[in-house]
Parts: structure tokens; C-alpha cells; sequence
């Protein structure tokens, strides 16, 4: 059986990873490999080659290479087909002598099936901090450290439900509730805000009463991301995986053949692809969460006036109300910091009691602080900014605090365990973290200053003179003021990786010549296969560059922070007074900024709206999803949701079904991200299938991206772990590639599992046999390599002697289309 993952035929595909734990770290995490099969297993000689396309999606019709096809089992979400003539092909063995059955797996459903889901954009920073949350170095026995790497990342995806749904509160509460309907120049330009206008004198017209009102575009934004989450949670994270009948399948301390411990590696764990649980407890912590944010926008203002005066509403009830929110808050930090469900076993249990009361008290308090707001006081105006200024300055410092405190968590754990490769010194995780936090930042700031220079009309909002309205937060200007100042930061580094990539192309024109062995060269030919080994090669300076950028985040956001609790205004007033340079620096930067904050974000919800309409477009977001969402959402449950959670078990039924049946020979072959599905599929798998199984991947980003960033469950020991427990594995991979690239695993004196770098282009210029110039594949197509082949073939024999009616067949080629 050749099961191979591979990405659409198109040769621009160029997928990405994504990807450290839902606390797996709580078992000892130190791999005791398996000993390979002492000899190849017993087989009937069939075989069977299972095509799984990877990023960007494709139809099984041109897997196959047939129109007809005909689906074995699955749905309309994620299925396998054959070719309708290979249906009873296990009947008829002598019909496939000279090559395995082609079978192909399409899951592009999962990520890009309709256009709704291209609205997962907004989504993004959510997305990137539950990738955070993976990241962690290897720390074997480090099960404290663990546990507050997860809860620190989990705070900070919290943080980010609460810095949405405060912008949104910022948006409708303060913007247009308290600010423009209390002011009549704003008001009078928005006829669609006459009712709740102070100059109309209606009832809705009192400040806590139009707060009432406008809570409600908050509370429908909690309402929608939960629902989503809940659907998605339905067809994704509680659909429960095979279980295989297998004495001990579930132990994960299982012993060898030579009486030695094993431990299984994070993603071999039965309920590692099974976060019902988890996001069930998450969302309810995150739901109420936003809606108590909402509570407090609406309830905290009505409270902090009735103590400024006597009035007809007693102040104790204030104090009453925003004691409930503290308590209630408390409940969802403990909830968000406590254990998530256990990995070593499928964790059916439900908190029901947290799902259900949690959220439903929160909306109460929301509901009774929309009551106490409502309540009439005559006496009450509104003027200037809805107080709240320090709830975006805490949050701020605190997502600030809470990446630094990650950080000291990340540096111990790599000390203990240092692994060369991992990003960062282990610091890929808080640098993601930091990233994630802009992203919301830039998001939610982009969205206050769009709304607040729409609502001004000609004014500058912040800036005093000609503006009808205070504007957003000061701080959110100073947030907006340094983007320029980091772009302008970011020359330095983009300047001198593109003189060194030119630099390295040069060098790199000599050597390629002589491997091709050209007497007479093409020098226009030399430098483009030079330069594209050279642009290759820049996948390994990523780490450099997230690192500098979150490194400047955080600096310019705390600089950020303290300006605006130091001046109290916005970077133009502040520096009022000081040099005529300087004034100009900053009325400058905080003019670029605020226009840039805010065409960032109109540039998702148009990208958004775009791909809601064109199927190509929407293939496009949907590679983004297909890297960014292979991890279960162990931190945020409102990020877009794990297609894995669904693909991978499909993946090891299927092939642990197949084997059952057939006794047949395997080899799970995977292209790009789909290497990373075939690795965690064989990880899955028992025993008795895996014993059956050998790996083939190509253009794989399984070491050099996942690898590096994702250690503890994609580092060296994991991998070797991996190598050592299916029958045999070869890689290869071109100099060429800028995502795939050499696993780094030696056999000893067997056969190295590396094969590369393949030659690409395989021809330099011109020949009989190739008259036509011959394509730089790059990261695409390395089924056009003879090695390819070969490997394959090579691969298939080791997993056991074919039927003696295969005895003389030829190399067998493969029976279906697969893109390389």
C-alpha cells in the first residue's frame, strides 16, 4: 500500500506550516525508540497507494488522473475515491500486477469548502496564539514548567477575546453612544442616531440607556464567535476517533522486545486529536468572559457616577454589581488556567456544570447591568470619552507582562533540554505570542480610528480644535503612532537578507556549473538556478525576523504605553512645545499610523469579502487555514478549527482497516504539509499496522520548519522515535525547495533516510533527450525524478517479497496523480 500525501498539481503551491501543547508536557516526553522490525512482516503482496492532496485543495478527479471516480467512504466534507474501475480491485488482484490501487483523500473541504469560512480572517490573531501555545521546547520531566507555559499562553488568548470584544465596546458604547449622540454636531449629521440623541430629549435618550442600546452589537459578537465555535467544536473536535481493540494500545508506557520502557510520542497519544473537552471548557471560559466585558463597559459607567453624587440610584447597588464581576471574572481565569483534558486516553467527561452555568451567569450579570444602566437619572449628560482609558492601558501591559513572564518559562525549559535547531533558543513561542498581540492590536485599533474619522467628518479626533467628538483611547493612537517607526526598523534587516541572498547567488554560479559539469555554460541560466537555491535558503532566517520584529513590538509597545499614561494625549498634543522637528515627527507618525492601522484592517474585510465571492480567492485564504490550523486549539477556542483533528484519524483508519483486511504492503507517501498529516497518521496508528508501514516523503517541512519551531512533538527525538517505529522512511528533498528539506536522521549503518538534494533543474540547458529547457521545480513535482521512483520501489521491497503472480513485474510506477 502507497498512501501519498501530496499538494495540487499546480507548481506555485508553497505551503507553510503551522503549529507546542495542550499540555502534553504532563508525561515525561523522552522517547524510547522502537527497534525496527527484525524482518519485513508477512504480507499478500497487495498494495495500495492512497493519495492525499495537501495546501489549496484539489478534486479527486485530478488525483487520479480519471473523470471517472467513484467515492469509497466519507462524506461530502472529507473522503476517499478510486477510480471507478479499481472499486472491487481487492477481488482482483492479478488485474494490478504492474502497480499498486490509487486511492485519493480529499479533505480541502475542511479548510476553504464554502465562502463563509473565508471570514475566518478576522480570526487571525487567535489563530497565531494558539499556535503560540505549541511551541515549547522539549522538557522532558519538566511537568511544572509545563503547566505554566500553558497557562501563561492561555491568559494571553484570553486577553485577546477580551481586547475584541473591548474594541467593539469602544466602537458602540463610546464612539457612537456616549460621544456622538451626546454631542449634537455629531448627531445631527446621523439621522439614523435621532433616537438616541441627547438634543431629541427622548427616552432612550439618557447616557445609560443609550449604553443599554448599543451593548447590544457587543453581545451579538460574543453570541456569533460562540456559536461558530460550537458548530465547528460539533464537526470537528467531538467526533471521536477509531479506537483499535488492542491489548495495551492505550498504555503508553508499553514495553520493547528488549524489556525497555516506551513512551509514546505527544501525537501517537490516543486522545491527542480528540479536544472535545477542552474547546468545550474554553468556550464557555471565553464566552462569558466577553460578555462580562460587555457588562462592564455598560454597568461600570452607571456605577462610577451614582458615587459621584446623590442621585436616585443607591451607590451600594454599583458596588454590588462590580463585585459580582470581579467574582465572576475570578471563576473564568481559574477556569482558563486549570488542566485541559488528558492526552494518554480519549477524554469523553464534559465539565457540564461550567459549560452550562458559567456563560449563563455571565450574559445575567450583562442583562442586570443593562437594568441598572437603564435606570433613569435625570441628572446624568455625557461628555468628553466614556471612562475606560486605563482598561485599554492595563490590557495592553498586561498582554506585555504576561509574553515576558512566557519568555523566562520558555528560556528554562530549552536550558534543561538544548536542542541546536529550535527556534529562538526556544523563544519562537513568546515571539509568536507577541505577534498574536499586535495583530489584535492592530485589529481592534484599526477598527476605533477608522469609526471615530468617520464620525468626526473633516476633524481630527484627539487633536482639540475642529473635532466634535474626544476619540478613542489615547493609548490606541500612541499603538497606531508606532507602526511606522517599526516598518522603518524593519529596512535594516529586509536590506541586508536581500544583499546577502544576492551575495550568496554569486558565490553559489561556480558550483552549479561544475555539478552540472558545463564546459560551455549559460551564464543567464547559471544565475537562475543560483538564485533560486539562494531564495530557498531564506526559509532558515524566518526565526531572525519573527524574533526582531516581536522584539520591537514589545519595546515600541511599552514605549507606547507609558506615553500615553505619562501625556494623557494623543503624540501630536503630547509633544506640543518641544522642537519643530520633533512636533512634525510626531503629528507625522501618528497621521501615517492611524491611516495605516486602519487600511490594514479594511484590507482583511475587503480580502474577506473578496473571497466570500471567488472560489480562487477563497483556495488562497484557505492555504493559510490548511498551515495555520493543524494544531488543536488547545489555547483559543474561537481560532478557526483543527482540519487534523478530523483528517488524521480518517487517515489511520483507513490504513489501519486496509491492512487488517488485506495483509497488504504500505507506504504512507506525503508531499509538503501533507508529510506533517502522514507523520501524526503513522504516529497514530497500532502496532500491528504500523509494523506494515513504510514513509516516503518529499519536499517535507516536517525538521526544517516543524522541526525548528515545534520541538517537543517534531524535534529530534520525536523523529527518531517516529524513524525507529515504522518499518522504514526515505525523504527527499532539492536545494531548491524553500519549504522542504532533509529530516537530519541517520540509520547507522543502514540506509540513510535522506536522499538529496535531488538535482533540479534535472537538466542544465538543452539536449537529444531533452530538446525543450527543462522547468526549476523548486518545491513542486519531485514525482518528475526518476529517484522518486526508484525510492518507492525500493521501499515496497523492503516491506516484503510481492505474489508469485508479481514476481516478474517491472518497477511500479504510481497509479494515480500526485503533485510534488
Amino acid at each position: 500500500m502507497v498512501v501519498t500525501a501530496h499538494q495540487p498539481g499546480s507548481p506555485s503551491g508553497a505551503p507553510s506550516p503551522s503549529s507546542t501543547g495542550r499540555d502534553a508536557g504532563r508525561t515525561r516526553e523522552r522517547v524510547t525508540p522502537l527497534p525496527p522490525a527484525p524482518q519485513a512482516p508477512q504480507s499478500s503482496g497487495a498494495a495500495l497507494e492512497l493519495l492525499v492532496h495537501g495546501v489549496g485543495g484539489t478534486t479527486p478527479q485530478e488525483m487520479l488522473g480519471d473523470p471517472r471516480t467513484t467515492r469509497i467512504t466519507g462524506d461530502d466534507t472529507a473522503a476517499i475515491h478510486r477510480r471507478t474501475e479499481d472499486v472491487a480491485a481487492e477481488e482482483h488482484p492479478e488485474r494490478h500486477r504492474d502497480g499498486p490501487v490509487a486511492e485519493a483523500y480529499c479533505w480541502s473541504n475542511l479548510t476553504s469548502g464554502n465562502g463563509s469560512r473565508a471570514l475566518w480572517l478576522l480570526l487571525l490573531p487567535f489563530m497565531v496564539v494558539n499556535l503560540a501555545h505549541w511551541m515549547r521546547p522539549t522538557a522532558p520531566g519538566r511537568t511544572g514548567a509545563v503547566r505554566l507555559y500553558g497557562a501563561v499562553v492561555r491568559l494571553l488568548a484570553l486577553s485577546l477575546t477580551v481586547l475584541l470584544t473591548a474594541a467593539v465596546c469602544e466602537v458602540a458604547l463610546d464612539l457612537v453612544a456616549w460621544q456622538c449622540a451626546g454631542v449634537a454636531e455629531c448627531s445631527a449629521r446621523r439621522s439614523w442616531l435621532g433616537f438616541l440623541a441627547t438634543e431629541q430629549g427622548g427616552w432612550w435618550s439618557q447616557p445609560g440607556r443609550r449604553l443599554a442600546v448599543a451593548a447590544l452589537v457587543p453581545t451579538a459578537l460574543v453570541g456569533l464567535l460562540w456559536y461558530l465555535s460550537n458548530r465547528t467544536w460539533s464537526a470537528y473536535e467531538s467526533q471521536r476517533p477509531l479506537t483499535w481493540d488492542e491489548p495495551g494500545e492505550d498504555d503508553e508506557r508499553r514495553p520493547t522486545p528488549s524489556g525497555a520502557p516506551v513512551v509514546r510520542p505527544a501525537l501517537g497519544r490516543p486522545g491527542f486529536w480528540y479536544g472535545r473537552r477542552l474547546v468545550a471548557r474554553l468556550r464557555a471560559a471565553h464566552t462569558a468572559a466577553g460578555f462580562l466585558t460587555v457588562a462592564a463597559a455598560v454597568g461600570g459607567a452607571a456605577a462610577r457616577h451614582d458615587r459621584g453624587g446623590d442621585g436616585p440610584v443607591p451607590a451600594v447597588l454599583g458596588w454590588l454589581f462590580e463585585a459580582s464581576l470581579v467574582l465572576c471574572g475570578l471563576v473564568v481565569v481559574a477556569v482558563v488556567c486549570r488542566r485541559g483534558r488528558s492526552e494518554r486516553r480519549l477524554d469523553n467527561r464534559l465539565d457540564r456544570a461550567i459549560i452550562t452555568y458559567l456563560p449563563r451567569a455571565a450574559l445575567a450579570l450583562l442583562v442586570a447591568g443593562a437594568v441598572y444602566a437603564a435606570w433613569s437619572r435625570p441628572g446624568w449628560a455625557s461628555s468628553g470619552a466614556l471612562p475606560g482609558e486605563a482598561a485599554f492601558r492595563l490590557l495592553t501591559l498586561g498582554q506585555g507582562i504576561l509574553v515576558v513572564v512566557l519568555a523566562a518559562v520558555a528560556l528554562s525549559l530549552y536550558r534543561r533540554t538544548r536542542e541546536p535547531r529550535t527556534t529562538l533558543h526556544g523563544l519562537g513561542g513568546p515571539a509568536v505570542a507577541m505577534l498574536a498581540c499586535a495583530l489584535g492590536g492592530v485589529m481592534t485599533g484599526g477598527v476605533a480610528q477608522r469609526v471615530a474619522d468617520w464620525l468626526d467628518g473633516p476633524g481630527t479626533p484627539g487633536m482639540g480644535s475642529g473635532s466634535a467628538i474626544e476619540g478613542p483611547p489615547v493609548v490606541l493612537s500612541w499603538q497606531a503612532s508606532v507602526i511606522p517607526v517599526l516598518l522603518l526598523l524593519l529596512l535594516v534587516p529586509v536590506t541586508w537578507l536581500v544583499v546577502r541572498t544576492a551575495r550568496r547567488a554569486r558565490r553559489m554560479g561556480p558550483e552549479v556549473e561544475a555539478e552540472y559539469e558545463q564546459t560551455h555554460p549559460d551564464p543567464g541560466r547559471t544565475r537562475r538556478i543560483a538564485r533560486t537555491r539562494a531564495t530557498a535558503a531564506l526559509t532558515d532566517s524566518a526565526p531572525r525576523i519573527v524574533g526582531l520584529v516581536s522584539g520591537a513590538t514589545l519595546l515600541l509597545g511599552a514605549g507606547a504605553v507609558t506615553g500615553a499614561w505619562i501625556s494623557g494625549e494623543v503624540p501630536g498634543l503630547a509633544m506640543e512645545g518641544t522642537s519643530p522637528l520633533v512636533e512634525s515627527i510626531a503629528e507625522a507618525a501618528q497621521a501615517t499610523g492611524s491611516w495605516m492601522i486602519g487600511f490594514g484592517f479594511i484590507l482583511f474585510v475587503t480580502w474577506g469579502r473578496r473571497a466570500y465571492r471567488d472560489v480562487s480567492a477563497r483556495r488562497t485564504i484557505g492555504i493559510l487555514w490548511d498551515v495555520g490550523t493543524f494544531w488543536p486549539r488547545a489555547a483559543h477556542p474561537f481560532a478557526p478549527p483543527c482540519y487534523a483533528e478530523r483528517a488524521v484519524p480518517d487517515l489511520s483508519s483507513r490504513m489501519s482497516a486496509w491492512t487488517a483486511r488485506t495483509r497488504g504492503r504500505l507506504v504512507i507517501s506525503g508531499h509538503s504539509q501533507g508529510s506533517v498529516l502522514a507523520a501524526a497518521a503513522v504516529w497514530q496508528l497500532p502496532d500491528a499496522a504500523r509494523r506494515r508501514v513504510a514513509l516516503l516523503t518529499y519536499g517535507s517541512p516536517i525538521e526544517r520548519l516543524y522541526g525548528r519551531w515545534f520541538p517537543a512533538y517534531f524535534g529530534p527525538v520525536p523523529l527518531d522515535g517516529l524513524h525507529r517505529s515504522v518499518h522504514c522512511w526515505r525523504n527527499l528533498w532539492r536545494a531548491t525547495d524553500p519549504i522542504g528539506g532533509p529530516v537530519g536522521i541517520d540509520e547507522g549503518g543502514g540506509p540513510e533516510v535522506d536522499r538529496g538534494p535531488l538535482r533540479d533543474p534535472l537538466v542544465y540547458g538543452r539536449t537529444p533527450e531533452h530538446p525543450l529547457p527543462e522547468p526549476i521545480l523548486g518545491h513542486s513535482d519531485y514525482q518528475a525524478d526518476p529517484d522518486f521512483a526508484v525510492q518507492r520501489a525500493a521501499l515496497l521491497e523492503r516491506l516484503g517479497p510481492a505474489l508469485p503472480q508479481q514476481a516478474g513485474a517491472g518497477t511500479q510506477g504510481s497509479s494515480g496523480r500526485s503533485s510534488g
